[in-house]
C-alpha cells in the first residue's frame, strides 16, 4: 500500500511539473484540466474554456474547438457528469468533457481545447433575434478566444448541437470567406438554418481552399416525429431536409459514394474530408440528442483521419465512460477587462501625463486607461481564496473569492504604478469589469492569506502634497523596495501596502464620503479603522483600490457579493458590520 501511495504522489507531481498553467485559467479538480469562464454581460453571452494541464509548450499546437452550446442546456449540462439521485436527466445526455478527453487520448500531434458557448436565452437562435449586432459579437468571440491562442498557431474547429448551429451559420455570415485557420466544421444534428444561397458558395469555397478542410454533418429523420400529437418540425425545417439539401447543394462540386452501414446511411466524398450520416427513422423515435451521445463529438473530429472508427464506433455504445467525472467544477468567471494593447502607455509616461492635470480630469483618464486594460497582466490574474464564515444566525458556510493580488495599477509588468482615485471611478471600474469593492472583513481576510507582508510607509502631512501625483509615484516606488527586500513577485498576494476603499453601509447613510480601512501592520491589526470623514473626492497616496470578482462562490454556488451584501442572514459572511447594506456600490 505505502508503494502505490508513493507511486500516486510521485505521478501526481510529475503532472504538475510538466504543467503550463495558462494567464487567467484554473486548474480543474479532476483529469488534469485548467479552465476559464468569461461572460459578457453585454452580449449576454457565457464561454467556459476546458484545456489540458499539458501541451503548451513553444513548439506544441492547439487545436480549438467551438462548441455552441444546443437549446435549453447549460454549459454545466452539456460538459455532463456522472447522474446523481435527483440530478437533472440533461447531465447525462451529451458529455462533451468526457468525449473531450478520449479525444486527447487519442490526438497526439495537437493539444486539444474546448470552448462551450451559452446563449443568455439558452438558445442561439433566440439570442440572434435578440442581438442587434449578433453578426459582430459572433465573430468577436471566435477571433478574442482565439487571439488566447495564438502562440500555438491554434486550427480552429467550428462546431454545435441542435440550435448551436446558428451560432455556426452566423459566424460564417459574419466573416463572408471562411478563414484559412478553420480545419473543420460540424454540424450535429444542428444545421436548421442552412441555405444553398447563403451558405452553400461558402462552404464550397473553404472547401476547395485546401485538403486540410473538413465538414462533417449528423442527422436522423425528424420530419416523421410526433410528439404530443403535433410534428416536432415542418416538413422543411428539420435536420434532415436541410442536410440532404447540403448534400445535393455539395454534389455540384464533390463526388459523393453512399454507403449503408448498420442503420445509417453514409455519403461520403473522395478523400473522406466530408461526411453528410443520415438515420433513417421508420421507428418515428427522437434521435436528437443520441446522436451525440452515442460518440457523436468524437466522430465530428475524427471523420476523414486515419482514427475515425477505430476506437470508436459512432452510434455505437459509449466508449468515453471512464473519462466521465463524479462532480463539475466550473471556476468562477473571468473579471471582464479587455487586453493590454502593447502601445499602451507605461506606468512611468501616464503618471507623468496627468501630473498637472485638474483632480476631475485625472480622475477621468485614469478610468479611461483602465477601463482600456492599461494594467499589468500579473494583475488579471486573480487570486484564489477560501474560507468558512458565519451567516447572521451563526450557519457556517464555506467560501471561495477570487481577488487582486496587488492594487489597482496603471503600465506594463516591468513599468507600472499604483494608482490611488476617488470611490466613484473605483466602482465605474469595477462595474465594467464584473468586479466589487471589498469590505473590511474581506481586507483582514486578504491581509491574513497574503504571501507577502510589508510595513505600511506613510509621509507626513505638508500642504497637499500627499494629494499629488508625484507623491503617488513615490510612494509607489517605495513599495517596489521593500517588495524587492524582502524577494516578493509580481502576482503574489501582497499587503500592508494601502489603505482600502471599502464598501459600507456608510455609503447610503453618508452619499457624499468615501469610506476607508486596513493598511494593516505586522501584528495584523489595521492603521486605519472604519472611517468616512473625507469627502468623496479627496484622494491621497495612501489609498487603494483592490478589486474583488463579483462573483463568489457560497457553499458552492456562484452568487453575487453585492447581492449577498444586501441579504439580511447571509451579510455577514463577508461583512462585519450590525446591519446589512441598503447600498452594496458607490454612487446610484
Amino acid at each position: 500500500m505505502k508503494v502505490l501511495i508513493l507511486m500516486f504522489i510521485l505521478s501526481f507531481q510529475s503532472l504538475f511539473l510538466k504543467a503550463q498553467l495558462l494567464p487567467g485559467f484554473k486548474i480543474s479538480g479532476s483529469f488534469g484540466e485548467q479552465q476559464m469562464v468569461i461572460e459578457n454581460p453585454t452580449a449576454n453571452t457565457r464561454i467556459l474554456i476546458n484545456a489540458p494541464l499539458k501541451g503548451f509548450e513553444n513548439k506544441d499546437r492547439v487545436l480549438l474547438i467551438f462548441f455552441a452550446l444546443p437549446n435549453g442546456n447549460t454549459i454545466e449540462q452539456t460538459f455532463g457528469k456522472k447522474l446523481k439521485a435527483n440530478d437533472d436527466w440533461h447531465y447525462n445526455i451529451q458529455h462533451i468533457g468526457a468525449q473531450t478527453r478520449f479525444l486527447r487520448e487519442e490526438i497526439k500531434d495537437q493539444t486539444v481545447v474546448v470552448v462551450y458557448l451559452e446563449a443568455g436565452q439558452k438558445s442561439w437562435p433566440a439570442w440572434k433575434k435578440d442581438t442587434p449586432g449578433f453578426l459582430q459579437e459572433v465573430k468577436s468571440i471566435v477571433d478574442n478566444v482565439t487571439e488566447l491562442f495564438a502562440k500555438w498557431n491554434p486550427q480552429v474547429v467550428l462546431n454545435g448541437h441542435s440550435g448551436g448551429g446558428r451560432f455556426i451559420f452566423s459566424y460564417l455570415e459574419a466573416v463572408g470567406k471562411i478563414p484559412e485557420n478553420v480545419k473543420r466544421i460540424a454540424f450535429l444534428d444542428s444545421n436548421y438554418g442552412y441555405e444553398d444561397t447563403i451558405h452553400g458558395p461558402r462552404l464550397v469555397e473553404w472547401l476547395k481552399s485546401g485538403k486540410d478542410k473538413f465538414l462533417c454533418t449528423l442527422a436522423y429523420n425528424d420530419s416523421v416525429v410526433v410528439y404530443n400529437g403535433q410534428p416536432i418540425v415542418s416538413p422543411k425545417a428539420g435536420t434532415w431536409y436541410r442536410s440532404k439539401m447540403l448534400k445535393d447543394f455539395l454534389t455540384r462540386s464533390f463526388h459523393f459514394k453512399k454507403k449503408e452501414i448498420d442503420s445509417l446511411l453514409w455519403f461520403t466524398s473522395q478523400g473522406k474530408r466530408i461526411e453528410v450520416i443520415l438515420k433513417p427513422n421508420p421507428e418515428k423515435k427522437i434521435y436528437h440528442t443520441v446522436q451525440v451521445e452515442r460518440n457523436g463529438f468524437i466522430h465530428s473530429i475524427l471523420s476523414g483521419t486515419k482514427q475515425e472508427q477505430q476506437k470508436y464506433t459512432y452510434f455505437g455504445e459509449r466508449v468515453y465512460s471512464g473519462f466521465i467525472a463524479d462532480t463539475i467544477n466550473i471556476p468562477i468567471r473571468r473579471l471582464n477587462i479587455p487586453r493590454r494593447e502593447s502601445v499602451a502607455e507605461s506606468g512611468s509616461a501616464f503618471m507623468k501625463r496627468i501630473a498637472t492635470l485638474t483632480r476631475e480630469a485625472r480622475e477621468e483618464e485614469v478610468y479611461n486607461t483602465l477601463a482600456l486594460g492599461n494594467m499589468p497582466d500579473f494583475l488579471k490574474n486573480t487570486v484564489t481564496l477560501h474560507g468558512e464564515f458565519a451567516d447572521l444566525r451563526g450557519i457556517v458556510h464555506k467560501v471561495q473569492y477570487e481577488v487582486m493580488p496587488d492594487y489597482l495599477s496603471v503600465g506594463n509588468d516591468s513599468d507600472f504604478c499604483r494608482i490611488p482615485m476617488n470611490p466613484h471611478t473605483a466602482q465605474r471600474l469595477a462595474t465594467l469589469f464584473g468586479a466589487s469593492l471589498l469590505t473590511s472583513k474581506l481586507s483582514d481576510h486578504i491581509y491574513r492569506m497574503a504571501q507577502v507582508k510589508l510595513s505600511p510607509f506613510f509621509y507626513a502631512p505638508v500642504g497637499n502634497a500627499n494629494e499629488l501625483v508625484e507623491k503617488f509615484a513615490d510612494h509607489n516606488a517605495q513599495i517596489e523596495k521593500q517588495k524587492a527586500e524582502v524577494a516578493g513577485k509580481n502576482g503574489q498576494l501582497i499587503a500592508g501596502i494601502k489603505k482600502d476603499v471599502i464598501l459600507s453601509n456608510r455609503i447610503a447613510k453618508q452619499p457624499n464620503k468615501v469610506v476607508i480601512y486596513g493598511w494593516h501592520k505586522p501584528d495584523g491589526n489595521p492603521i486605519q479603522q472604519v472611517y468616512s470623514g473625507h469627502i468623496d473626492w479627496y484622494v491621497d497616496y495612501s489609498h487603494g483600490i483592490r478589486l474583488v470578482n463579483n462573483q463568489v462562490l457560497v457553499d458552492g454556488k456562484p452568487v453575487l457579493l453585492t447581492d449577498v451584501l444586501k441579504d439580511s442572514v447571509l451579510y455577514k459572511i463577508f461583512s462585519d458590520e450590525d446591519t446589512p447594506m441598503e447600498q452594496a456600490v458607490y454612487g446610484k
